[in-house]
Order: structure tokens, then C-alpha cells, then sequence
């Protein structure tokens, strides 16, 4: 086990503000992408809509495809009229979420939110531990999903401070299982036209799914990364996707991950089962320097925060010095950081 970068602040580096991007590239594959040859530690620069121009027929592209929910709702406490906010996290039961809620001290249990004017109405059940609440919901009609996309907004990280034109923007095109508090953002850059110039260049996808919660920007407090507690975030492989996926391997080609929560899920997979299979479950892999990966062999991903487990995940793949020099690079050539930044693909 490399033990050489084992302190958070081995992960530090200074990132303009200005280059954190506020809105998604337009059209999506029009954004930049920075390649780096993990082997030698070469650097290109492109654009993503030639993705499929650096990769081989017999690659095998493995997407998440969680649906974020528009889990962000601004309400009016009962009787009071006091303005709040509630955070959909994770759903507990049809009705019952465990949210984040503001401000939080005030909203003990058996408090009453009006949402959308009246179109939902929130009941603090509970505060657990770690201050989360728990939620009830009631509203008119059989799906909770379908009031949420008429109250709800987009949960944006903190430091997007713009307003959506379109919630769509915050969606990959091919999201489809409801569940992640944010979007799994390596995918936001593909187009239909980028798809159908993989399928006629003999490049296939398969999908899985990962319900990104919002602890994938919780940073790490502790000095040493051995000692960080990851979050856990439930996934699911199907049939399908398990077929694509060990008959790529067989065959040769490169199973290439969009984005780390397609990675974790692989790897999740693996290192329970010591092969990937239709299975579904929790996870809280934290994979950082050291780690010897078991069925990725590529990476395409966003530009990370300082100091996060995903820039830690990047380094375990890609090499420190390599994914330092590479960042350090891309803050040089002024790249766009973050969920609508630029990418980076990692062979």
C-alpha cells in the first residue's frame, strides 16, 4: 500500500474562482477535454464531441444512470409563515425522507411546512443523530415524484450560483432511475450525436446506477484520508450490464467508466463478489492511492474540488504526480472546473 500521499492536504491546489463554471457548455459536447496517458503522463488537448475519435472499437462505456430528483423545497412553516428550506437525502419509506432542513434548530419534530402553496405539506417526524430529519409528506395524488417536479428545485452544489434556464440541464440525457440528490456530472456532456458516433465506431454502453447523495461534496476533516468515513450510496448492476461488461473483459476490450460513481459501482461490485454480477446493495467504497483496481481500465470524469475523495479517486488511477500535474495544467489553460466544467478522460 503507497502510503506517500496519505494527508488531505496532499490534495490541495489553488483554483481560481473564476473557473468554477456556473452554467453547462452549450451545446454540451462543445466543453473541453484535457487526456492523460496514465502510463506516460502525456497531456492533449480537445474537445469532448471527438471522445469517440480516442477510443476503440470493442471499448466499453459504462454510464450511470440515476435521475436526480428536483429535491430542493422552499416552504412556509405552520402557523408562523417563517420561510424554510427542506433537502430530500434519502427516501425511508413511500412518504418518509430523511432531509436537511433549514434552519434546522427550529424545525423539531411535529413542525408543519406548506410547500408550492399547499400542493405539499412537509411534517417533522423525528431529528436523528447526526441532525438529519426525518419527513413525512402528504399531497394529492398517488406519486410523490410527479408533485416534486412541480414544487421542486434542482439541489445545485453550493458553489453554483446561478439559477437552471432548464432542470433539464442538470440531467444526463439518458437519466432514468429517480434517486440521486446530485447529478452524476461526467455524463452531462453527452449528446446523441456523440452516442451514435460510438455505435458506428463499434463502442458499446452499458448502464448501472448509483443514487449520488449530497456527501459526495461533504469534505474530509481528517488529516490523514485513511481515517475518512465515505458516505454510503445504494447501486444496481443488471443482467445486462453484467453481460456487456465481462464479455468486453473477455474479449479484450477496455471497460471505461463515465464518471466516479459508475467507478465506485464496478469496483463495489468487485471487491464483494470478486466478479461483476446482476446485484444491488450499499456502498461506502473509498478508493484513494493504493488501490488496485479490479475491472476499470479507463476514466472519464470532471474536475474535482480540492481536497475531495473524488480527486483522491482520480489520483489512485491515474498516478499523483500525473493527476497533480494534470490539474495544475487545467487550471493554467483556464479549463472550467466542477459539475458544468470540462472534463478529463484518463487511459
Amino acid at each position: 500500500m503507497d502510503t506517500q500521499f496519505m494527508k488531505t492536504n496532499d490534495f490541495y491546489y489553488d483554483l481560481p474562482k473564476e473557473l468554477i463554471a456556473q452554467h453547462p457548455a452549450e451545446p454540451r459536447d462543445s466543453c473541453r477535454l484535457l487526456t492523460l496517458n496514465r502510463q506516460t503522463g502525456q497531456l492533449e488537448h480537445t474537445v469532448f464531441s471527438r471522445l469517440p475519435e480516442l477510443l476503440c472499437p470493442g471499448d466499453l462505456l459504462v454510464v450511470n444512470n440515476s435521475k436526480v430528483i428536483p429535491a430542493r423545497l422552499i416552504g412556509v412553516k405552520q402557523p408562523t409563515g417563517a420561510v424554510c428550506e427542506i433537502l430530500l437525502l434519502k427516501q425511508r419509506g413511500n412518504d418518509s425522507w430523511e432531509c436537511l432542513a433549514k434552519p434546522g434548530k427550529r424545525m423539531k419534530a411535529g413542525t408543519v411546512v406548506s410547500i408550492g402553496e399547499g400542493l405539499l405539506t412537509a411534517t417533522v417526524t423525528d431529528t436523528l443523530p447526526d441532525g438529519n430529519k426525518l419527513v413525512s409528506f402528504q399531497y394529492q395524488g398517488n406519486n410523490i415524484f410527479t408533485v416534486l417536479d412541480q414544487v421542486g428545485k434542482m439541489p445545485l452544489p453550493p458553489y453554483i450560483t446561478e439559477q437552471l434556464e432548464d432542470n433539464e440541464q442538470y440531467q444526463t440525457i439518458y437519466a432514468a432511475q429517480l434517486g440521486s440528490a446530485a447529478a452524476p456530472t461526467a455524463g452531462l456532456h453527452f449528446t446523441d450525436e456523440v452516442f451514435a458516433a460510438l455505435k458506428q465506431k463499434g463502442i458499446d454502453v452499458a448502464q448501472v446506477t448509483l443514487h449520488v447523495g449530497l456527501g459526495t461534496f461533504r469534505p474530509v476533516q481528517e488529516d490523514d484520508i485513511r481515517n475518512h468515513q465515505m458516505h454510503t450510496e445504494w447501486y444496481s448492476v443488471d443482467q445486462t450490464a453484467a453481460d456487456k461488461i465481462n464479455r468486453a473483459k473477455a474479449q479484450g476490450g477496455r471497460v471505461i467508466c463515465i464518471g466516479t460513481t459508475s467507478c465506485r459501482t464496478l469496483e463495489s461490485v468487485w471487491k464483494k463478489y470478486g466478479k461483476i454480477c446482476p446485484c444491488c446493495g450499499d456502498t461506502d467504497i473509498f478508493i484513494y492511492p493504493g488501490y488496485q483496481f479490479g475491472v476499470m481500465d479507463g476514466l472519464l470524469t470532471n474536475f474535482h474540488l480540492p481536497e475531495s475523495t473524488l480527486i483522491m479517486l482520480v489520483s489512485a488511477f491515474a498516478g499523483y504526480d500525473r493527476t497533480m500535474n494534470a490539474y495544475r495544467t487545467a487550471v493554467a489553460e483556464k479549463y472550467r472546473f466542477f459539475s458544468f466544467g470540462d472534463a478529463m478522460l484518463i487511459l
